[in-house]
């Protein structure tokens, strides 16, 4: 004898239905990473401002000019150059800037040396050092050997950016700016928040991606930014990645501005981003998208591309605006006294003032306006 019960099982299909987490417990980005004692995150809850760790905001206006070095002749299958390194002298040797030139020099290394100019201008020479020999060990497929000064004995570099990086090491050595005595601070580094890049697990982290194209230098490349998530919940990147056709020397520009992207003030990457808008290279000019809008736009250079749309990256994560210049003031990068260029309302050229006698009457609002004095002349 059997009774019937009447169920929802009964008579229906049976299927395994997959279970829908619900949203909080979904993380929105996966962010998994491995940490040893130099790659953990440390974020002070107020971070100390570097005093004074720049000695310049930018090229130093030295009357006198200043003196420098000339390295050897790198030959090269891709080009040859040579490498000019300035430095100031009053109660130790400084060195400033660093420049590349050659009629035939490797793309890319220019960016490089206009880059680490402004590395050489901070009070940080455990800075200054990492970096050197960061791109020390930087491997490409432009292997070659180079005699070294100051007897050339030839050594096998492991790429142009390598030995770039120690042709400029050997001549800070020898000016002796790269000891370390003590006392002396290291504000750069006390900045970062992370001294080396942060390895994931087998979940991942996220990122950003774009592709960029310059059809008359023949580079066709995708931009990577890997991004994590802060301790006190801001969203930074704090990698930068190159694949496809370019210029190799930009895997150096990648690596000094992946350790740029590391300082907790963004104010110091937005900096080292907008020093490299305005460079050019011979035909290197081209129209591009302007980021964030549909106008097109003529960029010096791929790499001042590049720099702009990292820009536009750290905007749209409310780091930077579109300038390049930081959201919110953190303090941990302090321009010397002195240092800071005026911000007031520039004078236009014009005609004569015959009140102040300089050439900046110009019309405004249909009468004639003295930018310098402010007198108003004839209307109409």
């Amino acid at each position: 004898l059997a009774t019937y019960r009447p169920n929802s099982v009964l008579g229906s299909v049976l299927s395994v239905t997959p279970e829908v987490k619900k949203a909080e417990t979904i993380e929105e980005q996966p962010q998994d990473f491995v940490f040893d004692q130099d790659r953990r995150i440390v974020l002070d809850a107020a971070p100390k401002p570097a005093l004074a760790s720049l000695r310049w905001p930018g090229r130093p206006n030295l009357s006198a000019g200043s003196e420098g070095w000339t390295s050897p002749v790198v030959k090269h299958p891709l080009g040859s150059f040579v490498a000019f390194v300035s430095h100031t002298s009053n109660a130790c040797n400084h060195p400033f800037e660093v420049w590349v030139n050659g009629s035939e020099q490797p793309r890319g290394l220019g960016a490089l040396a206009k880059s680490l100019s402004m590395d050489m201008r901070t009070r940080d020479t455990v800075w200054v050092r990492m970096k050197l020999e960061m791109l020390m060990k930087t491997a490409g497929d432009d292997a070659f050997d180079m005699p070294m000064p100051p007897d050339g004995t030839v050594m096998r570099m492991p790429s142009l950016v390598a030995a770039f990086a120690h042709l400029l090491k050997y001549r800070i050595e020898q000016l002796g700016a790269l000891a370390v005595c003590d006392g002396d601070t290291t504000p750069m580094m006390d900045a970062l928040f992370a001294k080396k890049e942060p390895k994931t697990g087998t979940d991942g982290t996220m990122s950003w991606t774009v592709d960029i194209s310059n059809a008359g230098s023949g580079d066709d490349f995708v931009l990577g930014l890997k991004e994590l998530l802060l301790p006190d919940g801001q969203r930074r990147p704090y990698s930068m990645w190159l694949a496809g056709v370019y210029p190799r020397a930009l895997d150096g520009l990648c690596k000094v501005l992946s350790l740029d992207m590391r300082v907790i003030d963004p104010a110091w990457i937005g900096m080292k981003l907008r020093k490299l808008l305005n460079f050019g290279e011979p035909l290197g000019d081209f129209m591009a998208r302007v980021p964030g809008q549909a106008k097109m736009e003529s960029y010096p250079s791929t790499v001042s591309y590049v720099a702009k749309l990292i820009i536009h990256r750290y905007a749209m994560l409310g780091v930077l605006d579109e300038y390049g210049y930081p959201v919110q003031q953190m303090g941990v990068l302090e321009i010397p006294d002195g240092q800071l260029k005026p911000t007031g309302i520039k004078a236009l050229a014009g005609k004569v003032c015959k009140e102040c006698g300089n050439a900046t009457l110009i019309k405004k609002d249909g009468c004639e306006f003295c930018t310098s004095c402010g007198a108003i002349g004839a209307c109409g």
